[in-house]
């Protein structure tokens, strides 16, 4: 067997129907799409999602629910989080500059502190929210909050 012998399976492959292409082709006239009606017109597109006037599951399936268009979303970070934080980039100022600098936050991320786990470190958190019970571990590790709006 050589590679100019290779041929696909018999019934493998089908020839390619080409429309348009006169009475020579085995299928002139009206090009296999009938003779009137919208879907022989050359312009006829199917509008996305239609299901041949069954009502369209957009419009079986109930609304559900409710975006609040002024919900305020948050990046967390919890006091354990932020020990490990501090031992690996060795950070004096937890500010949203810091975080930035150190790839942990977007430019237009805001941050909230929660109290989970414990804090150490003697740092100066400037934050755009931060929870009470994390507010009193920061100032009894000897830190301070300040919040940045």
């Amino acid at each position: 067997m050589k590679l100019h012998n290779l041929r696909p399976a018999k019934g493998a492959t089908h020839k390619e129907k080409r429309l348009g292409r006169g009475e020579g082709s085995g299928h002139g006239g009206t090009s296999t799409k009938g003779n009137k009606g919208q879907q022989s017109h050359a312009s006829y597109k199917r509008k996305m999602a239609h299901e041949g006037g069954q009502m369209p599951i957009q419009r079986r399936v109930p609304k559900r629910g409710f975006k609040n268009p002024n919900r305020i979303e948050y990046k967390v970070f919890n006091l354990g989080q932020i020990e490990q934080l501090v031992d690996k980039y060795s950070i004096q100022e937890f500010s949203l500059e810091n975080l930035y600098m150190n790839g942990l936050i977007s430019q237009t991320d805001r941050v909230k502190v929660l109290g989970n786990g414990e804090l150490k470190a003697k740092l100066v958190f400037k934050v755009n929210a931060i929870s009470d019970k994390a507010k009193g571990a920061i100032e009894a590790a000897g830190g301070s909050v300040e919040i940045v709006k």
